[in-house]
């Protein structure tokens, strides 16, 4: 064996010896948070829509919040439905009760039929978002984050390693491609390992590239700065406050106004101004962007005049902003529809196989050592 290959093989084994756990614990949780949404209704059946109606007026929702949840003052923000019997949810970004952390806002499912409000949650109490909270901090907040960043990092590292040991050269690739499991016990694990990170290689590669990004936001950004410029959002200058006692448009009013610019998007999120803020906010879905559920178009609407004072068109947006807008969709497999998520959902078990069959892998090498050191002792 070359010392380069010695090398890599030492790096493998205990980068995956050290990480595995926690690669494991990723995968799995992301597994689950591919259809977060799905399983949180079907854990929660109260919460799924009475009616398959869309949402006619959105003012009718923010009274309603407004009327449930008097002292809660700052913007709310309310999702409109990815699906039919799926429930408008709305989230209230700044509750006193979470205020130490660093993402828990008040999480609200409201029927888009009758309006009712079937839960009232903060992120985190309840089990996909304390899920969601495990996959994307290991819970332990703006340090957690971090961390999973770096094991990220460390992860690529693993995979490449790896693609480095087994690789066999173009002429063989589509012989050692070939599904087969050999007859004995300890050939038979050490097919498993290699087929398994060959099969899933590029897209474990991408989910651990993405997933890094994603959890070291300030990190990415600087790094594509270097190579594009990036959006950064409007500044609203005035408070609510300072505007003196003009009405406040209503919430339909800003979405026709938004609408004027994009006639042909699909209304995805509306955000109110709450006390602090000039303007609504107006979130669109364009076809060709790569998330529907957090796309990037967006308008700013004057919370007194209805004046347009500001836009993003997602399907413009510079070479830079566009990597940023694909991590996401990339990472939970939404960018290539059902196929992705689903393609994502069974990968997210390969960190799992690869760690049972490399630590078997490697307890046949030290046995198999043990053996040797035994004969010749």
């Amino acid at each position: 064996m070359t010392k380069a290959r010695q090398l890599w093989l030492k790096i493998h084994t205990y980068l995956g010896l050290s990480i595995s756990i926690m690669l494991v614990l990723l995968g799995l949780t992301g597994s689950i948070l591919v259809f977060y949404l799905q399983f949180d209704i079907w854990l929660n059946p109260d919460i799924e829509a009475v009616s398959t109606a869309p949402i006619s007026q959105q003012q009718a929702v923010f009274d309603q919040l407004q009327q449930q949840f008097p002292t809660r003052t700052d913007s709310w923000r309310i999702e409109q439905p990815l699906h039919p019997g799926w429930p408008i949810m709305a989230r209230y970004y700044t509750p006193v009760e979470t205020r130490d952390l660093q993402f828990a806002p008040l999480m609200v499912t409201i029927d888009p039929a009758t309006l009712e409000i079937t839960s009232k949650r903060f992120w985190g109490e309840f089990a996909m978002t304390w899920i969601y909270n495990l996959h994307y901090s290991v819970l332990l907040d703006k340090t957690g984050k971090t961390l999973v960043g770096i094991i990220g990092l460390i992860s690529l590292i693993s995979l490449l390693s790896g693609v480095i040991l087994w690789w066999p050269g173009w002429h063989k690739l589509r012989q050692v491609m070939a599904w087969r499991l050999r007859t004995s016990y300890a050939k038979k694990v050490f097919d498993l390992h290699i087929l398994s990170g060959s099969y899933g290689f590029i897209v474990l590669f991408m989910l651990s590239l993405t997933g890094a990004a994603l959890a070291l936001p300030t990190q990415t950004q600087q790094i594509i700065r270097i190579f594009s410029p990036l959006a950064s959002s409007p500044i609203l200058a005035r408070s609510l406050h300072q505007q003196g006692k003009q009405p406040v448009i209503s919430a339909d009013t800003a979405v026709a106004s938004a609408f004027k610019l994009f006639p042909n998007a699909e209304l995805r999120w509306v955000e109110s101004p709450g006390i602090k803020k000039n303007s609504w906010r107006v979130v669109f879905y364009q076809q060709g962007e790569p998330s529907r559920r957090f796309p990037r178009t967006q308008v700013w609407v004057n919370a007194f005049t209805g004046d347009i004072v500001a836009s993003r068109d997602g399907l413009a947006d510079s070479a830079g902003d566009k990597v940023l807008n694909w991590l996401h969709p990339l990472h939970n497999g939404e960018a290539f529809g059902l196929t992705g998520r689903i393609i994502v959902f069974i990968c997210g078990f390969l960190p799992l196989i690869l760690f049972i069959t490399g630590l078997l892998r490697w307890q046949q090498k030290r046995h198999a050592r043990k053996r040797t050191a035994y004969r010749h002792s």
